[in-house]
């Protein structure tokens, strides 16, 4: 529900939120574009944590508008988040393929809690025009299915240069038709790596003893299949990583600055809501929609109100966050190890570093060669 479809069809984007109920966005988001150029029917919005979870400390998959969105194989559980409704309903077979955005974890944790394929592309493969933003460094869309086969033809619809996203034009020209991928004998001789510390160790993680152990079954899977495994592989920025609140930063003023854009690109809306700081004064005043028991806060939006724009101190972070995901991240233990992948359980920090591109198959997160990673955030 932050991916805008045209009113014509009666589904509001709204973001999980009543402020933005019956607002008329400008038109299709360029990947439901693509989607229907193929032949695709949009059947309707997922609920989602409300603002891809950069509302405040509320439990993964609620929204004012939609509710509570549970997981469907144990009752009241946990479906993970921001795109918490488009988990459920890829896993119950409500649709033959549903969308996610991702910021940090919000496609590939729902993959890994409702037992599906998420794809979590490299920011500017798919564009994010016409999305709810949280932040333009870092925000992505990207399939959500049963199969691995139904991933990689949606991927194959969805990527590709839009004019109304700048980030997407730095891609090649041709998209890749990524069913030629899906190759069975993939892993043989593939060197995939496994970053230790930090990332495996619970005190940092939090990864239970469960998790641990279907993640070093899964290991002799991949070796079984093939693969090198390449054990430790570490980050040598794993431990800054942890104690970076960098990320936080930027993503704040990201999203004060482009959520106030999006609420004046709207032709109309109905609550009169223009900016954030509007959104936090109209949530305040409508507890009965937006703050019921239990679900009354929004610290992250208060936080991100707070914020000045661009400034040096932002430009520091987000270079800060460049260095400790990419330079001496991802590509620094990929390079060392001559690795095609870093492998680790999609829970925990794992979608920390990748903030780029990585990919969820079942609990697992790979992230490949061509990654370039933001840093750890828990948000959208």
């Amino acid at each position: 529900d932050n991916i805008a479809t045209t009113a014509s069809e009666g589904m509001n984007t709204t973001a999980g939120s009543y402020s933005l109920q019956g607002s008329i966005v400008r038109g299709d988001a360029g990947v439901i574009k693509r989607l229907r150029a193929a032949g695709a029917i949009i059947l309707g919005k997922a609920n989602l944590s409300e603002f891809a979870y950069m509302r405040g400390n509320l439990a993964n998959g609620w929204s004012g508008c939609g509710g509570q969105t549970t997981g469907a194989y144990y009752p009241g559980a946990d479906p993970c988040g921001s795109s918490s409704g488009s988990g459920v309903a890829a896993s119950i077979g409500l649709a033959a393929v549903t969308l996610g955005t991702e910021t940090d974890g919000s496609i590939t944790c729902p993959a890994s809690q409702n037992n599906i394929v998420g794809v979590k592309p490299t920011v500017g493969l798919t564009s994010r025009a016409g999305v709810i933003p949280i932040s333009e460094h870092q925000d992505t869309v990207g399939p959500l299915t049963r199969s691995t086969t139904d991933a990689a033809i949606v991927l194959s619809v969805i990527a590709g240069p839009d004019p109304n996203d700048n980030f997407t034009l730095t891609q090649p020209n041709v998209v890749p038709n990524y069913l030629t991928a899906l190759n069975a004998s993939a892993l043989q001789g593939a060197r995939i790596g496994v970053p230790r510390a930090m990332f495996l160790e619970p005190s940092y993680s939090g990864l239970d003893e469960t998790v641990l152990s279907a993640y070093a079954t899964a290991l002799e899977t991949l070796r079984d299949l093939g693969a090198v495994i390449v054990d430790p592989a570490d980050l040598p920025s794993a431990y800054e990583i942890a104690a970076s609140n960098n990320e936080t930063l930027v993503l704040d003023v990201d999203f004060k600055v482009q959520l106030n854009a999006w609420y004046q690109s709207l032709y109309t809306n109905p609550s009169g809501v223009r900016s954030l700081a509007d959104l936090i004064a109209f949530n305040d005043a409508n507890p009965q929609l937006e703050e019921p028991t239990n679900y009354t806060d929004q610290s992250v939006l208060i936080e991100a109100e707070t914020t000045d724009d661009f400034n040096s101190t932002y430009y520091q972070a987000l270079a800060f966050d460049h260095d400790l995901g990419r330079t001496r991240g991802i590509d620094a233990a990929l390079q060392k190890y001559n690795l095609d992948a870093l492998v680790l359980p999609a829970s925990g920090y794992a979608a920390v570093p990748a903030g780029e591109r990585s990919v969820c198959l079942n609990g697992l997160m790979f992230t490949s060669p061509d990654s370039h990673s933001r840093i750890p955030y828990n948000h959208g």
